[in-house]
């Protein structure tokens, strides 16, 4: 062990896991965990470290005298700086046993519950170009690799259109292809780019706040409709014309081409004025004979083709016979509520936000569903004894919470509620066993199915069924 600049080299350490949020797991000769970035576990190591606590150590890869038999090569260029796709370098089936690992070991240790038999995690059929959006920054101050300054040459064109380096606000990688949204996504995105290059366009400044151009989203259907939407600092009626009539000429094949003007701090698009420049302001998502109706500001999951997996799981795990009246919390745009409702008596759907709600109840009306009624509101206050006596008592619960996961209140009224069954869909396992373990005295958990929603991640999906003791 020797010591470099204040930080401490670690020789030869074995990776033995794979642990939260995509890094990979070591010990110390003192003991400690040490968390690493670019390993793959059956790797032999020497790192560095940066960040140095109480009960572990954060280090980056030096060098690796031997490879693990779980590595392969990764297939995209910007792999190790992109920051996106943590575990590209891992073989797919390991991706897999690792994060059913951690929900296990989440359920077993966080919830400290009776757990059945797990039901081995579903995989993705689609490993690379899965997303159905994605959202790129333009800058003009292009993030340069380690080869481009050791190199020594003055990089004259600083434009970048591409993502946020991690932990670096103002520095974009630029990116030559990504492998997470299918075509045209990196056509739209490149021509996009270069085009805006051509006409001399200004590319945002973060740090000075000043530039034309902000941001690109692109999102995709499994019906093949493109949105595309360019985000400008500022209004320039004649170069946004130009560009933005480049692009509908250049892809005729886009549905819905959008641009927000917006001149505050950040670039979120939720208090923004969305404005249609070319076809319609929307496209739309099939699944079942189901139409899902998405605008810019839509929330829907980002894998199509395995949300109708997490679907399908979740209304075969509520087991509805037609004469259920469910409850669907957090229900976001109704996705799962109007899907489960042909095999149910009614469902009622929770979210606390408005253009949410708004999206559900257009949805349901598309699609001629009449057994579903959406309320907003915070759910911790809406969600109480008036509401229940208003609109029943379930006798099937579907939650599916953000990250937090569910507020202690609607725990408790889950409690005092006290349907036969709830089924909780969940992204995040940590605060999925937390709230398992509150409802551990009134419920029994009888299944659990992890769902892979992100390949070459360390996320994962977990539904799981309760049933009342």
């Amino acid at each position: 062990m020797a010591r470099k600049n204040n930080r401490v080299i670690f020789e030869n350490l074995e990776v033995i896991d794979a642990g939260a949020k995509g890094k990979a797991v070591a010990k110390a000769p003192d003991g400690r965990v040490v968390f690493i970035d670019n390993a793959v576990p059956g790797d032999l190591v020497t790192v560095q470290t940066f960040k140095k606590k109480k009960a572990f150590y954060e280090a980056s890869v030096l060098s690796v005298s031997k490879y693990s038999e779980k590595r392969v090569e990764p297939v995209c260029p910007h792999f190790g700086t992109c920051g996106g796709c943590k575990w590209q370098n891992m073989g797919y089936e390991h991706q897999l046993f690792f994060k059913q690992k951690e929900i296990q070991q989440n359920l077993q240790r966080i919830g400290k519950i009776e757990l059945p038999e797990f039901q081995l995690i579903l995989g993705s059929e689609k490993q690379y170009f899965y997303r159905n959006k994605m959202e790129f920054s333009f800058s003009d101050n292009k993030w340069l690799t380690l080869d481009q300054i050791k190199s020594g040459k003055v990089i004259e064109d600083r434009n970048a259109l591409g993502f946020h380096i991690p932990g670096m606000w103002d520095k974009i990688l630029d990116l030559d292809i990504c492998y997470l949204q299918a075509d045209p996504s990196n056509a739209i995105r490149d021509f996009i780019k270069a085009k805006s290059i051509e006409l001399n366009l200004s590319f945002f400044n973060t740090r000075n706040q000043e530039g034309f151009l902000r941001t690109l989203m692109i999102r995709t259907t499994s019906t093949g409709e493109v949105m595309v939407l360019v985000q400008f600092f500022h209004e320039d009626e004649e170069n946004r014309k130009l560009l933005l009539d480049a692009v509908a000429t250049e892809f005729p094949q886009i549905t819905s081409l959008l641009y927000v003007i917006n001149s505050k701090g950040n670039d979120t698009l939720y208090d923004q004025d969305i404005e249609l420049f070319y076809g319609r302001d929307h496209i739309f998502e099939e699944m079942e004979g189901l139409k899902f109706k998405i605008n810019a500001k839509s929330f829907y999951q980002t894998n199509s083709e395995q949300a109708y997996n997490l679907y399908k799981i979740t209304r075969d795990f509520a087991g509805l016979s037609g004469n259920e009246l469910v409850y669907d919390l957090y229900t976001g745009t109704g996705t799962i509520a109007q899907f489960v409702a042909k095999k149910a008596k009614k469902v009622i759907g929770v979210e606390a936000v408005p253009d949410a709600i708004e999206a559900a109840k257009q949805n349901a009306q598309l699609n001629n569903i009449e057994n579903v009624e959406f309320f907003v509101g915070d759910m911790k206050k809406v969600f109480n004894e008036e509401f229940i006596n208003t609109h029943g008592k379930p006798d099937v619960v579907i939650t599916d919470p953000p990250r937090d996961g569910m507020h202690a209140d609607v725990v408790a009224q889950l409690l005092n509620l006290g349907a036969e069954k709830i089924v909780y869909v969940s992204c995040n396992s940590a605060t999925q066993a937390r709230d398992l373990a509150l409802l551990d005295s009134k419920y029994k958990v009888i299944k659990v199915q992890p769902v892979d929603m992100f390949p070459q991640t360390h996320h994962v999906e977990n539904v799981v069924l309760l049933e009342k003791r």
